[in-house]
């Protein structure tokens, strides 16, 4: 950090990290250093878009300048450890972005380096950074819903869009992790504590058509070790019903006093307080700061919020969530949602833990 407080980044990842330039072009608390892209003429795009020329196609030169203390990761998720590992051997923090890793095997030896580093690993769960999500988690924290009895979370979007990106339709690509783990997050942030997941998928005849080679549609049942029960879907190649009745991505508590749910794409929040007062807000006044690009594609607003509260973080020193711990824990939930899919039965998320050796890892405070 500077003696002004603000954090001097590097991004890395010129493809997501558009909406991290434009976050951090735009924050009084962020100072951009330097972006990074392997492919030039993507970085010449975005200098010229942001009249920003310092660029480089080489990870290294960011890796060595002393000038920056945090690197942004938005590559492909198959790279992310071995990014994050690169960063915080070079003593830089990291922010890296959902899903934070693609296999569990790596997770030991990031928390172990973490330990010896003491550098700092936000996960960019953009969601939580919602205006709706934002006020829905000040409003319960309150208990202006009393005691939480349930969560429900989904993501239902068509994005037959994205099936135009060559990767989207590698075998590796799955919107479970790409697109459900939105709604996930919201559920652990809740219930950090799943016990054990039944789910199906499926995959559409949309999304066959468009190539796609996993499950586009998924709906699956979380028990807590409490015995709390939540719920999560997701849809991704077909229409969304109209805006008035649904929102593409929504996050619902349900209290022993009230109830809340946060709605994502439409700036809405809706709550029955412990009073029995209704109450709907919108916050359409800051369209404009969250949806910057073309359309809603891009959400650059939640991304300022989120790159604030991590600088914030460093200079007050407190740990921001999710952290690499809870970025881990999300993936095991995640992994156990898939082997739930392919076996077709009800699954222990303490089991993909044991398989990859995290039990001490793991185990909350």
């Amino acid at each position: 950090m500077t003696k002004e407080g603000t954090l001097r980044l590097g991004i890395l990842g010129l493809g997501e990290g558009r909406s991290t330039i434009s976050a951090a072009l735009n924050s009084q608390k962020i100072q951009l250093v330097q972006i990074c892209d392997r492919n030039e003429a993507l970085c010449k795009q975005r200098a010229k878009e942001f009249d920003f020329t310092h660029y480089t196609t080489r990870y290294e030169d960011m890796l060595e300048n002393s000038d920056i203390d945090a690197i942004g990761i938005y590559t492909p998720d198959k790279l992310h450890a071995s990014h994050i590992k690169m960063a915080m051997e070079h003593g830089k923090h990291v922010v890296c972005t959902k899903p934070l890793l693609d296999d569990l095997k790596d997770a030991k030896e990031l928390i172990d380096l973490q330990k010896k580093t003491g550098k700092r690993l936000f996960v960019g769960q953009s969601s939580r950074f919602f205006e709706p999500m934002k006020r829905q988690r000040a409003d319960y924290k309150k208990g202006l819903i009393g005691d939480l009895i349930t969560v429900e979370a989904y993501y239902h979007a068509d994005h037959r869009w994205f099936l135009e990106k060559p990767w989207a339709l590698e075998p590796a690509f799955k919107w479970l992790y790409g697109g459900l783990s939105h709604p996930v997050d919201f559920i652990r942030w809740y219930l950090p504590e799943i016990e054990e997941v039944m789910g199906y998928g499926m995959l559409s005849a949309n999304g066959k058509q468009g190539g796609l080679k996993n499950p586009d549609t998924m709906h699956f049942i979380y028990k807590a070790t409490d015995g709390r029960i939540a719920r999560v879907s997701g849809a991704y190649t077909g229409p969304v019903q109209p805006a008035l009745r649904d929102s593409e991505m929504s996050c619902i508590l349900r209290g022993t006093e009230g109830s809340s749910q946060g709605d994502y794409m439409e700036l809405r929040y809706a709550i029955t307080d412990n009073t029995g007062e209704e109450q709907v807000v919108t916050w359409e006044h800051k369209s404009k700061h969250y949806f910057r690009f073309e359309g809603k594609s891009h959400h650059a607003g939640e991304y300022n919020n989120y790159l604030e509260h991590f600088a914030d973080s460093i200079n007050y020193d407190f740990v921001a969530y999710p952290d690499l711990t809870e970025g881990i824990g999300t993936i095991a939930l995640l992994k156990t949602m898939e082997k739930s899919l392919n076996t077709g039965q009800p699954e222990k998320v303490a089991d993909v833990i044991a398989e990859f050796g995290l039990e001490k890892y793991l185990k909350r405070e």
